[in-house]
């Protein structure tokens, strides 16, 4: 293909930059193009929007919980320069919690049924911080612009070729890079993020193993509905997430520190 001398000097320059970068325990190489200022103000400003619509809960004892296992991995995951919050959103119908960048934290109040306690509490806040850490929302952004830079390069190689047959290979282009690169990449950030969490999680002193029990319990609460081959998920698949964590669990555990 013959890559515009333009193109061809970035996609050079954003190789050297992914050379660069390292993901924290799985030492794994990525491409960060968006520096930490700029992901943390991106955090901060998101956070505060979220706040903004959000309910937060008036559950005093759940809330301190929640900021509990926060506060304990938090000091685990030697980033003191985020600017932690946690927060406990009223919310009985979404399962769900995140962590942007910067170390701004949700879990909604329909998540604890499944949770259950301390532990199980830790695993999604440890998974969740995870993804902060490892950088993976800058990650996702890099990889667009990348898909971006490759959708101009194939539109300039087939500059001469006739309008239809452009539009077919820029479709196939385009399935190409969501199949091939950006929901592989997505399960591969949500299974690192798994074994960071297991760190995490045994760092400030919870059974890493309860991740087993509460992703049984959420593949459950599911009711195995998502029929969706595995290829085309952004999450791995219930069974591949759990005989994975079990595999990691011999290092996990050799992090764990009980706490009185």
């Amino acid at each position: 293909m013959n890559i515009p001398k333009p193109l061809r000097a970035v996609l050079a320059v954003l190789a050297v930059a992914a050379a660069c970068q390292t993901v924290p325990y799985t030492k794994r190489s990525q491409l960060l193009l968006v520096s930490t200022d700029e992901e943390a103000a991106l955090g901060e400003s998101a956070y505060k929007e979220a706040l903004s619509k959000a309910k937060i809960s008036g559950d005093a004892a759940a809330t301190d919980m929640v900021r509990r296992v926060g506060r304990r991995i938090a000091a685990v995951s030697d980033r003191p320069d985020f600017k932690w919050e946690f927060n406990l959103f009223d919310d009985p119908k979404t399962v769900n919690a995140w962590c942007l960048p910067g170390g701004k934290v949700a879990v909604y109040s329909g998540l604890l049924p499944v949770t259950r306690d301390e532990e199980g509490l830790a695993v999604v806040m440890g998974h969740e911080i995870a993804h902060a850490l490892a950088r993976h929302g800058s990650e996702r952004m890099s990889q667009g612009l990348l898909a971006q830079l490759g959708g101009a390069a194939l539109s300039a190689a087939m500059a001469s070729k006739p309008a239809a047959t452009q539009r077919v290979a820029q479709e196939a282009y385009g399935a190409g890079a969501t199949v091939g690169v950006l929901l592989p990449f997505s399960r591969a950030h949500e299974s690192e993020a798994d074994h960071i969490g297991l760190i995490l999680m045994a760092k400030a002193g919870y059974e890493p193993g309860a991740a087993v029990d509460f992703w049984g319990r959420m593949a459950r609460a599911s009711g195995g509905k998502d029929t969706t081959p595995e290829f085309l998920r952004t999450h791995p698949a219930d069974a591949t997430r759990i005989a994975r964590i079990e595999g990691e669990l011999p290092e996990a555990r050799s992090y764990y520190k009980k706490t009185p």
